[in-house]
């Protein structure tokens, strides 16, 4: 962990676990390790990176505006696997947000994903940890050997990611109507079962 950190700190790329997949990434801040992971993963530069963070309150670290229907979200299913988009504040890669400004973000229920983002101080960067068009990774042996060498630093103790579905993208149109991004780890029924609308 520390020594993963210290390469985060420094402006390095690392491989952690989330609590689905395997994520390679860095320190959101960080235009040039940003840029790196794209590269890695022959991601392509306009598709912006996702977010984790750390601890409740860093979501001000990632956006300067957290509209009720956002925080509505993230009060019901944060920790957890929703990603919500929302405006990504200045000081935040470019690569990480979309041509309108929004970048995804979603608070990480892992012991190590969580420990990673609350000790460097920042959101950090989470696509899974293969190239791009691979399949993702779960356990250990699942990651590509060739992703691993280029980067600066990789934690592959347990608890091990729990595998399954990536995490769902939903945008706040308004008050409680949602707009799924991307279907994954929580389903139309869950949203439906806290009072949110889905279109």
């Amino acid at each position: 962990m520390d020594k993963v950190l210290e390469a985060l700190k420094a402006g390095g790329v690392v491989v952690y676990p989330t609590e689905t997949l395997y994520a390679i990434g860095c320190a959101a801040t960080d235009d040039g390790a940003c840029r790196r992971v794209a590269e890695i993963k022959a991601r392509d530069m306009n598709k912006p990176l996702p977010l984790i963070i750390g601890w409740p309150e860093g979501i001000h670290a990632v956006t300067e505006e957290v509209p009720d229907g956002v925080q509505a979200l993230a009060d019901a299913f944060w920790p957890g696997p929703l990603s919500i988009l929302v405006k990504a504040r200045p000081g935040l890669s470019s690569l990480v947000s979309d041509r309108e400004g929004y970048t995804s973000v979603r608070l990480s229920p892992h012991p190590v994903a969580a420990e990673l983002s609350r000790r460097a101080g920042v959101p950090l960067v989470a696509t899974s940890a293969n190239m791009s068009g691979m399949p993702a990774a779960a356990v250990p042996d699942e990651l590509d050997p060739g992703v691993l060498a280029r980067t600066d630093g990789a934690y592959l103790g347990k608890p091990w990611p729990q595998g399954g579905e990536p995490s769902t993208v939903v945008r706040v149109l308004d008050g409680r109507r949602l707009q799924v991004i991307r279907s994954g780890a929580v389903d139309l029924e869950q949203l439906e079962e806290q009072g949110f609308s889905v279109t």
